[in-house]
């Protein structure tokens, strides 16, 4: 069985960092592109970044490139994002997603659609 584990959220001052955890099982970690996604209150869920576990290759939405790192260690099944810069438009529940890469992923991450495997999510709040 398939199972996404979200940790680290919380409440934290805009301008501080928080790094969020991905914990993967029930499928090879490798072949598969884990993604973080965030819904604010009143929005839409929208895509933050993402990692194809097989080469390294990385995605960033233009709202936190430069401010988010995301990273994978293969070794624990886990996958990391490094939340730095935090600002109160960050504030939403933050979602990791799992699906088996294809070829064309670098169009397809941003797209809710494309994943199969969701974590039930961890607040994040960013406070003025």
């Amino acid at each position: 069985e398939v199972q996404l584990v979200e940790s680290g959220g919380g409440l934290v001052q805009a301008g501080g960092s928080l790094r969020l955890s991905c914990k993967a099982s029930g499928f090879t970690f490798d072949d598969y592109a884990i993604g973080f996604f965030r819904q604010a209150p009143g929005k839409e869920r929208e895509a933050v970044s993402c990692i194809e576990n097989s080469d390294g290759t990385t995605y960033y939405s233009d709202s936190v490139k430069g401010r988010f790192t995301i990273s994978s260690d293969s070794a624990k099944n886990t996958v990391y994002l490094q939340m730095n810069s935090l600002k109160p438009e960050d504030t939403a529940v933050y979602y990791c997603a799992a699906e088996f890469e294809r070829w064309g992923w670098g169009s397809s991450w941003i797209f809710e659609k494309e994943y199969n495997h969701w974590g039930q999510g961890t607040q994040v709040t960013v406070s003025s």
